[in-house]
């Protein structure tokens, strides 16, 4: 059992790379997603892997899943009939908020509209004080009757967020018992198990969401472990976290919104490594798909993890226009600019692309499987990017015929424009689009997009990769093996790993070691309990957090602990705040207010370089568009896994699954590792 399989399902397609550990190469495959049963389409892949290589599912060691399942459910309003069980007095968490406007000047701002509906948010007579004394006792004979008439109401999946419970647990623990006892048909998810932390809001609305989307994560989790099992598969299913740790499938199927950014975080894993393999500290991972585009700054060579994400945003762009997931999630942006993404034009005049995509079904127009709306990727294989008689390796067949006449359509007439015309503006909207959400989301973190090395990967991120990068100013690109399916490989060089926490607000002044010892040991327990059932038998190393702020303030910093000797903690603080704010303050005194602990299990995981398989592509020269000129020009076409010494642009590079475009006035050289390095020299 030593190949590993990883799979990321998309909005699009189905991702599949099989690794052997022992020879480093991999195979890969896309399938198209099957968005009403995504354990179809998953299936279906391993289906076809499995005739190329008999055995498969006995010699594999392990399965890695990343899937969108979460994400999809929240922005589409498809998860179960959920309530949430508050304090007598707080039902309304949910939509007061944090009673502050994220645009000052906007009089009528609107935000999400509430996962749980007023009339199924219920109160209980009860409450816990937030040093965790009991003021007033639960009311277990109305808590019962509250339950009961919500199973009466049709509802399947329940919040239970009372006040502090993340300092006394005991009411929520109650409830969730008197659910047992009375074997009531209720999924209950407590806030003092998914987030134990302060701020009423983010842990209301974390938990919310895990109710929301758990019945349809467990069901979808049940049957791919069955049918896995049916083929032969007789390990665990593996789960790829949010925040980058893999974990096994009863602890996701525990916790799901841990999940809700599995599939991008696979591909910023990898991004990293390979940056750092290519001695790069800086990286701006870039991944377009079918659906959409992410993006995500790596400063330093660390990962940026927050929990303060947000979801399901009515102002892409605004900070506080959404929902907030406030487990550790990699931070990244996301916007509706993929292969299928719908171009047309407004009531102004002007090109609007996304963020409705066409995805897997029906798929852009030129896919011939009933799409007739303009997409991205219409605009691709019109203007030469990619070839209608080998697409996903001659897999599938693109109308080109359709693609002129839904872009004429639906773009070219309205302007006034040939189809050639029309595809050309497409490309430079959806490529401006990416570029300012990127150089956007860069400034905000403080990042410098002249020190950085653009990672791009995904099925159209490779293609897209020059144009993006010139008007960012970024001046090298690295395209690595596997570019096509780049976060399937990045689940297999993802550690398992769990992060928990528990808020303990205290002054700094008044804290002991031995205090913080006793804190963190339970911590350390639970945390290596998820780990170990990822990776039994294996060691396990745990980085401690505390997040701290001056007393008084509202925001805290996360801040490492190296030891846990209050003046190390002090000194650790300081630093950390001056990092951020450029001074840190002697006369104020410093709280924690939430200690973390993080659980990693040391054990050998693939490498992101090297063992791509190759595509079929015969050395060649298509004519492809060229936005300097304005017009078709020649451009080499060369299979990736030959590539030798240098190439210079304008050239066509094929890889499984995807196509590298090396623009005029850029060139490229295939490094040692395997990957490709991209030089555009009228940026540098």
């Amino acid at each position: 059992m030593s190949l590993r399989l990883g799979c990321d399902v998309g909005g699009t397609f189905t991702d599949f790379l099989v690794h052997d550990p022992a020879t480093g190469e991999m195979r890969t495959l896309k399938v198209p997603t099957t968005p009403e049963a995504p354990e179809e389409g998953v299936m279906t892949g391993i289906a076809a892997l499995a005739a190329d290589h008999p055995g498969l599912m006995g010699d594999l060691g392990a399965v890695i899943h990343g899937t969108t399942l979460v994400i999809n459910a929240i922005l589409e309003r498809k998860g179960a009939e959920t309530a949430i069980i508050a304090t007598e007095g707080f039902p309304d968490i949910l939509e007061t908020r944090r009673e502050i406007r994220y645009d000052i000047y906007d009089i009528r701002q609107e935000f999400p509209a509430p996962l749980v509906p007023r009339r199924r948010r219920r109160e209980v007579v009860e409450r816990v004080l937030a040093d965790g004394s009991i003021d007033t006792p639960l009311d277990e004979a109305q808590a019962l009757e509250v339950l009961r008439a919500l199973v009466a109401d049709g509802v399947t999946s329940v919040a239970v967020c009372l006040i502090h419970a993340y300092a006394n647990p005991v009411h929520e623990q109650a409830i969730a018992r008197l659910v047992r006892e009375h074997d009531l048909p209720l999924d209950v998810s407590l806030s003092s198990d998914i987030l134990p932390e302060i701020q009423e809001f983010e842990r209301t609305a974390t938990t919310a969401i895990n109710a929301y989307v758990r019945p349809k994560v467990d069901t979808y989790l049940g049957k791919m472990e069955t049918q896995l099992q049916d083929e032969g598969y007789g390990r665990p299913l593996f789960l790829m976290q949010s925040g980058g740790g893999v974990i096994a499938a009863p602890a996701a199927r525990a916790a799901p919104v841990r999940l809700a950014e599995s599939g991008p975080v696979g591909g910023a894993l990898a991004a990293r490594a390979l940056a750092e393999a290519a001695g790069f500290s800086d990286a701006i991972a870039f991944d377009m798909g079918g659906t959409t585009a992410k993006t995500c700054l790596i400063a330093d060579g660390e990962m940026p993890v927050t929990r303060a994400y947000e979801v399901d945003r009515v102002h892409r762009f605004k900070k506080g226009s959404g929902t907030p997931i406030a487990v550790p999630t990699v931070d990244l942006i996301e916007i509706g600019a993929g292969g299928g993404s719908f171009a047309a034009v407004d009531t102004l005049g002007l090109i609007k692309i996304g963020p409705e995509s066409a995805a897997a079904d029906p798929g852009p127009a030129c896919y011939g499987r009933g799409g007739t709306r303009a997409t991205v990727t219409d605009a691709n294989v019109l203007l030469g990017y990619l070839d209608p008689a080998d697409f996903l390796d001659g897999a599938m067949q693109l109308d080109l015929a359709a693609a002129e006449a839904a872009i004429l359509r639906d773009v070219g007439e309205p302007l006034g424009l040939d189809t050639r015309a029309a595809a050309a503006a497409i490309l430079e909207v959806v490529n401006e689009n990416m570029a300012q959400a990127a150089r956007m989301y860069v400034a905000e973190r403080g990042g410098d997009v002249e020190r950085a090395v653009m990672v791009a990967f995904g099925g159209g991120g490779p293609l897209h990769a020059h144009q993006i990068a010139r008007k960012l100013g970024v001046g090298r690109i690295l395209i690595p093996e596997a570019a096509g399916v780049f976060s399937a490989l990045g689940f297999l060089a993802a550690a398992p790993a769990f992060e928990v926490a528990r808020s303990h607000p205290m002054r700094l002044a008044e804290i002991t070691k031995e205090a913080l010892e006793a804190i963190f040991a339970p911590l350390a327990e639970e945390a290596d309990a998820v780990v170990s059932q990822a990776a039994p038998g294996a060691p396990i190393s745990h980085r401690m957090i505390a997040e701290m702020r001056y007393v008084g303030q509202g925001h805290q910093l996360r801040v490492p602990l190296d030891s846990l000797d209050r003046e190390a903690i002090g000194k650790a603080f300081s630093a950390t705040y001056a990092a951020a704010y450029g001074y840190a303050y002697d006369d104020l005194a410093p709280e924690i207010v939430t200690l973390r602990l993080s659980a990693v299990a040391d054990q050998p995981t693939a490498s992101v370089t090297g063992g791509a398989t190759a595509a079929e592509v015969a050395p060649g020269t298509r004519d492809a568009w060229d936005p300097v000129s304005g017009a078709m020009q020649p451009h080499r076409v060369l299979p990736f896994d030959t590539l030798s010494g240098t190439v210079n642009g304008p050239a066509l590079l094929a890889q499984p699954g995807t196509t590298i475009l090396i623009g005029a006035g850029a060139k490229a050289q295939r490094m040692e590792g395997g990957w490709l390095e991209i030089t555009l020299e009228d940026v540098t």
